[in-house]
């Protein structure tokens, strides 16, 4: 592609061309990814400064190099273009250099603090159990079609995700299904693209170790749909006091869902069980293999987009009764001994109180809730002790335990949690800083009809140690303890 087609709706304050026309082959903001013929552009993150990598990307071919700092040395066969803020301009430039790929299927975004891996993917499974060619950008795994892809990121930068969604396009995907977190919508890797449609789960504390406020949080997120275009749809919860917060200068077609209110799209539980419930979608009755009222809201969100998709909602149901929950979301496993045990994602306060508020709805006091819990490490440390509360309140026996400690002591963070409850709170405590120890423990403590609640790392199968991952898998320590 021609530099001077790429930057053909880009503003620059400053532009420095050789002689001859540039040729872009390919475009990066990682240095040692760059090849002959590259664009380089310098982003400033919070760990480095890309324009410290200039000469490194000059070195090894980059023939283009876009920057807020014009370079104290420039090379005469290369261009340099300088914009105001290289993080406005990069999602525009991704997805011009890759063909406009949200112009060519159907993208729709969902964001939230809570539930935005299972609504995105299960409407990938859903639309590609009714025949559609998809693709589906999320915390677990991304895909295209069928072939998987490691994800690293909830939501990948700028130049991977439209790399990914340029894929799809080009593979004749017509739906692409994504979860849009709020640090990808404060750095704009979503900038370029067009989404047909937007859904909003929830908002509860996460993150404010990078947002710092609750307000820069709200913020984000609210972002995304101010971005919606005219002919989009916005789906929202009006069950989250922040529903319809996030639609206020929306200018897309909103809808909204709820299990408390008439609406839109309305749900109501007639049954529920560890392994499933019977559910009431818009006067139309339906099972699923999903628990708890959390998974209620999402399932809703589904319903309504595949609606808003131009789906029929019998066949919507129909297809939705079948498919199973996402890897680490209130996975339920089963000892021969007569207890359970729930594997989830839960990592968040209001996580932990949905997930043992299910448990708790199902089991009606006839059994104990044991709980494994920890956090993880340089993240926000102000919702640690929160966590601590809400699994106490919620169970009859805690092991609080390491999560992914990354660079800080596991104690540390144990301590941390202690620190949120009273001595009398303390009493349903042990702390174990082996979490293979922790989840043993529960299963130990667990009796006919108990559940084991292992909260905290979900689909994950590492724990993150001194910037080392090393393998674990919450599902693997209990199906080895199930098989003893």
């Amino acid at each position: 592609m021609k530099l001077s087609e790429l930057f053909r709706n880009i503003r620059y304050t400053q532009l420095l061309l050789p002689k001859d026309e540039v040729e872009i082959t390919g475009v990066n903001i990682d240095s040692r990814l760059v090849t002959q013929g590259d664009l380089f552009i310098a982003m400033r993150g919070t760990q480095t400064d890309g324009h410290a990598y200039i000469p490194i990307a000059e070195e090894k071919g980059a023939t283009a190099i876009v920057c807020e700092t014009m370079p104290e040395h420039t090379k005469p066969d290369v261009a340099y273009i300088k914009v105001e803020n290289v993080q406005d301009v990069v999602g525009t430039i991704a997805t011009t250099f890759y063909g406009n790929p949200t112009q060519r299927l159907k993208l729709v975004g969902v964001t939230g603090t809570n539930g935005k891996t299972t609504i995105a993917t299960l409407l990938y499974e859903l639309f590609r159990q009714m025949g559609h060619k998809c693709g589906l950008i999320s915390t677990v795994c991304n895909y295209i079609n069928d072939e998987a892809i490691p994800a690293t990121h909830t939501t990948p930068d700028a130049i991977t995700l439209n790399s990914l969604l340029g894929r799809m396009a080009d593979e004749e995907c017509e739906y692409a299904f994504m979860e849009v977190s709020s640090h990808a919508l404060a750095q704009q890797r979503v900038g370029g693209l067009c989404f047909a449609g937007g859904i909003f789960t929830n908002l509860t504390r996460d993150h404010i170790d990078f947002h710092e406020t609750m307000e820069n949080y709200l913020k984000s997120k609210k972002s995304f749909f101010d971005m919606l275009p005219r002919d989009a749809f916005a789906l929202t919860n009006l069950d989250d006091k922040n529903g319809p917060v996030m639609v206020q200068n929306c200018r897309a077609d909103i809808k909204k869902y709820s299990t408390r209110t008439i609406c839109d799209y309305k749900a109501r539980i007639l049954e529920t069980h560890l392994d499933g419930m019977l559910l009431e979608f818009n006067n139309r009755e339906f099972n699923t293999l999903l628990t708890g009222r959390f998974n209620v809201s999402n399932l809703l969100a589904i319903f309504g987009a595949a609606v808003e998709l131009g789906k029929e909602p019998d066949e919507i149901l129909r297809v939705l009764s079948t498919l199973k929950p996402v890897s680490g979301r209130f996975e339920a496993l089963h000892s021969s001994e007569g207890y359970s045990a729930i594997v989830d994602y839960a990592h968040t306060p209001d996580a932990i109180k949905n997930v043992l508020g299910t448990v708790n709805e199902v089991l009606r006091g006839r059994g104990n809730v044991i709980t494994v819990v920890g956090a993880g490490g340089n993240r926000d440390k102000g919702k640690r002790p929160i966590m601590a509360q809400e699994a106490v309140k919620a169970s009859n026996k805690v092991i609080i335990t390491s999560d992914n400690p990354r660079f800080e002591e596991p104690q540390d963070i144990i301590n941390d949690m202690l620190e949120g409850l009273t001595p009398e709170q303390k009493k349903k405590v042990i702390s174990i800083v082996d979490r293979k120890e922790a989840i043993r423990t529960a299963c130990a403590l667990a009796q006919k009809g108990d559940v084991v609640v292992v909260a905290g790392k979900g689909h994950e199968n590492y724990q993150d140690i001194k910037g080392v991952k090393h393998h674990f898998d919450d599902k693997e320590v209990i199906n080895e303890i199930f098989n003893a």
